[in-house]
């Protein structure tokens, strides 16, 4: 195995991500027109082929955190990977809903599988201290694959099968590039760290809050990842290539989300949600009364990567401080939620568009962000973990600690149940 230093493996596991995520999972949104049109497939039935990735993701990461264990990093990451390969080759040579379906549900147990695996290396590799830095940058894969994907739509818009088996030479070098890099260990505990606490009901409490919420955004965000492009070609007569460039409005604006996550958690979480979930619902309101604008189209992308992207890292961060002590509970929850709320979305988004038509169905789903949005002061803030017989500090002397890093300096508790001190790493890792 190669050894990463801190960056290094920043970096290699964003690539892993952006494959994973970026071309496994949400490229498939750019190429429903010519697949679609080629197969012969209806609206209703690309929504339910729609739904399917996000099932399988739900499924995986319920076994992912079991799996790393006992697989280890690197075993793990490189099924995820095999998944990837095997799910896109069998996209490119479907002839049939069913044959593209089933590549498309192998392809979400790529992705569910994929973070846990970096998650438990990162464990063991990556200096503590930089474990919320490291993760930022891994969750941007995302923003970079989309943004990968873009130029296959701009040249080769109708040869959608040549460009998902250069899609899965990726995904293959991916699998022989984890094999090199990632640890076969699997996550790493200091011997010190206590067993987490048991989860109390104001804990219980703000999760169901939270993971309502995630699933109101995978449910309002599914039309623009499923049906985004096809819009433009149907509604807007726009040419099929053009409908690469919204992509990748969608994943450079996706890279601010990291920033925007961290800094809601530093100040309002529950503000900022709805502001966000405000910016996602005008996202869809404004491609379909401008189909056939494409500065416009590329706006709104530009404006739903940007609050996707934070919505998704703010649940990230909130899931993890909600739960100290459970690494693997705390975003997994969150992010479960919001994959329900698209696979439960997509069906009914292809449905609607069947029935009513694009503008009508995005209006609809639009209507049902804002509502979600009025209802944000009801979104999990801080929790104040002291018990009933402890003091809290004075204002002057306590310091709260916010953000991503923060949140993980709360996972691990020694036997009096404080966070374990980090140790000081070297100037050369940083």
């Amino acid at each position: 195995m190669k050894t990463l230093s801190n960056m290094g493996f920043a970096l290699f596991g964003a690539a892993l991500v952006a494959i994973s995520y970026g071309l496994a999972r949400f490229a498939f949104g750019l190429f429903v027109p010519s697949i679609s049109d080629e197969l012969s497939l209806s609206s209703y039935v690309v929504g339910i082929i729609g739904a399917l990735p996000f099932i399988s993701f739900v499924l995986a990461t319920l076994v992912a955190p079991l799996a790393a264990d006992r697989l280890g990093a690197r075993n793990l990451a490189a099924l995820s990977g095999g998944f990837g390969l095997g799910g896109l080759a069998l996209i490119s040579q479907s002839s049939t809903s069913l044959s593209l379906g089933v590549g498309v549900f192998i392809c979400g147990i790529c992705t569910g599988l994929m973070m846990p695996a970096l998650t438990a290396a990162m464990q063991a590799l990556v200096s503590r201290s930089m474990h919320g830095r490291v993760s930022s940058i891994m969750n941007a894969g995302t923003s970079i694959g989309i943004i990968v994907a873009v130029p296959t739509v701009v040249f080769l818009a109708d040869a959608w099968r040549l460009t998902y088996t250069i899609f899965a030479v990726l995904a293959g070098l991916g699998v022989v590039a984890a094999w090199f890099f990632i640890p076969s260990v699997s996550r790493v505990i200091p011997a010190n760290a206590a067993p987490p606490p048991p989860i109390a009901r104001v804990q219980w409490s703000r999760l169901i809050r939270l993971t309502l919420f995630a699933f109101a955004m995978g449910f309002v965000s599914a039309p623009y990842w499923l049906f985004a492009p096809d819009l433009l070609v149907n509604l807007g007569a726009l040419p099929a290539q053009n409908t690469g460039w919204l992509w990748f409005a969608v994943g450079i604006a996706g890279l601010g989300g990291a920033v925007i996550s961290d800094l809601a958690d530093r100040n309002n979480p529950p503000i900022t949600q709805a502001l966000m979930l405000m910016m996602l619902s005008s996202s869809l309101a404004l491609l379909a009364a401008s189909p056939s604008q494409l500065p416009l189209a590329m706006f709104s992308a530009m404006v739903f990567g940007l609050a996707y992207m934070s919505l998704t890292g703010l649940y990230l961060m909130t899931g993890i401080r909600l739960l100290p002590g459970r690494i693997s509970m705390g975003p997994v929850l969150p992010f479960m939620a919001c994959a329900l709320g698209q696979a439960v979305g997509s069906p009914v988004i292809g449905g609607l568009v069947e029935s009513v038509g694009y503008a009508d169905a995005f209006a609809i789903f639009t209507v049902i962000g804002i509502l979600t949005a009025v209802i944000s002061p009801l979104y999990p803030g801080h929790i104040d973990y002291l018990t009933d017989d402890e003091e809290p500090q004075p204002e002057a002397e306590h310091v709260e600690d916010t953000g991503l890093q923060a949140a993980y300096d709360q996972q691990l508790l020694d036997e009096n149940g404080e966070p374990v001190e980090p140790v000081a790493e070297d100037a050369d890792t940083r």
